[in-house]
């Protein structure tokens, strides 16, 4: 009996001398495996992020001197040549951001099978701990040979359980990094993938920018005086026009109008401030401040000349959500909208980034309406470039509101 329990004995010991060579192996054969801080610029990137820098400074300079067709093209040049920056510094971030999740994937392929070799070695631990643990003291002592060889396995003993308490750190700290990789990971795969649409955005914006610089060249026909005429007459109809907000204009009462009575009809052709024929719809409070004309129209059949084209995606919105009817009649023609438009982005002799009301044309009438009930009020403003702008102005009887009607005749 005691020689099978001394036999029982020391194949436990062997056992446990087996795993802590495992642990020994498994922990000395670590290298560390900190939870990596996201990569600096590679040095491309930090370079042409400085190019940038240096270019927008340049726009800036360029945007503050005087309006001229020469300046604009600069301005435009330079609009380009830092949009072209930005796309080959998202490139080469995308194709950074791949390398790093490439190897990120691979830390995580290797992580799993350490946490694997890990749990396993530590699973044995714990079953060779067990069965020590159910070793009598006495038997211990039985079979060693002499109190230095006692104090030798009862040392050897100790050395195991401060080994188990690094396993068991081990095991957490390789699961607590496994868990951060994957998050990781995923982080970087959101952030590629934020990259991509980022580059085509601006692939777009390129591309319109190229446009909007061959359309100056046309329109202009690369002649300084052209230029200077386009932005002249934009800047004498935005002073009349703001003037015509303001209360600036010459007006007479002509009495009491209906809604759908006619006002007035819209100049077919080029006019006072106004290259083309359109009717500029203004809603303004009495107060003087001007209001979104689409928060009180009701729908109606449209076509959307906006955008660089009749029909093209990058117009401007037409939401109508009110109970006016128009001032014109369907089918309207839409050519700019209100507040921040396409024409403001893309046009650059326009001296405005604001456009305080909607442009618009009747593909069936020349008629303008009253869109409310109220006073009728006929009106010119002379300004700048010395000719007369016509509008009508209807006082709506059953609100602080009224609404403006300019490029008319009478």
């Amino acid at each position: 009996m005691y020689k099978y329990k001394l036999f029982s004995f020391i194949f436990v010991m062997i056992s446990i001398f087996v795993v802590f060579l495992q642990i020994e192996t498994f922990v000395f054969s670590q290298t560390e495996t900190p939870t990596p801080t996201p990569e600096d610029k590679s040095k491309r990137s930090e370079e042409l992020q400085k190019e940038i820098e240096g270019l927008s400074n340049k726009l800036s300079e360029t945007r503050s001197k005087k309006a001229s067709l020469t300046n604009q093209i600069a301005y435009m040049d330079t609009q380009i040549r830092i949009t072209q920056l930005e796309i080959q510094r998202s490139a080469a971030r995308i194709e950074e951001m791949k390398v790093e999740i490439e190897k990120l994937t691979g830390k995580i392929i290797t992580l799993e099978g350490s946490l694997d070799n890990i749990s396993e070695v530590f699973i044995d631990r714990v079953v060779a701990t067990y069965k020590t643990g159910h070793i009598p003291a006495l038997l211990l002592m039985a079979s060693s040979e002499g109190t230095s060889d006692l104090i030798s396995r009862t040392t050897y003993l100790k050395r195991i359980q401060a080994h188990d308490k690094k396993l068991m750190y081990e095991v957490q700290a390789t699961k607590t990094d496994f868990e951060d990789q994957k998050i990781l990971l995923e982080e970087k795969k959101t952030e590629l993938d934020q990259l991509k649409v980022k580059l085509e955005t601006q692939t777009i914006v390129l591309d319109e920018q190229k446009k909007d610089k061959e359309y100056l060249l046309e329109i202009t026909k690369s002649d300084e005086q052209n230029y200077q005429k386009l932005l002249a007459a934009a800047q004498a109809e935005l002073e009349a026009i703001q003037a015509i907000v303001a209360g600036k204009g010459t007006e007479t009462e002509v009495g009491h109008v209906n809604e759908g009575q006619r006002v007035a009809s819209v100049i077919q052709g080029p006019s006072c401030n106004s290259s083309g024929a359109h009717l500029h719809f203004i809603v303004r409070k009495n107060d003087g401040a001007v209001q979104n004309p689409f928060s009180f129209l009701n729908g109606i059949d449209f076509e959307n000349c906006s955008g660089s084209s009749c029909g093209s995606s990058d117009g401007d919105s037409f939401n109508p959500s009110g109970d006016w009817r128009w001032p014109l009649d369907a089918k309207i023609r839409y050519s700019q909208g209100y507040g921040s438009t396409w024409a403001v982005h893309h046009i650059p002799w326009l001296p405005y980034d604001f456009h305080n009301g909607i442009d618009i044309n009747s593909t069936s009438s020349n008629t303008a309406y009253a869109v409310k009930n109220g006073t009728l009020y006929r009106g010119s403003y002379t300004g700048m470039a010395g000719c007369a702008l016509r509008y009508v102005r209807v006082d709506h009887e059953d609100s602080d509101y009224d609404t403006l009607y300019l490029h008319v005749n009478y």
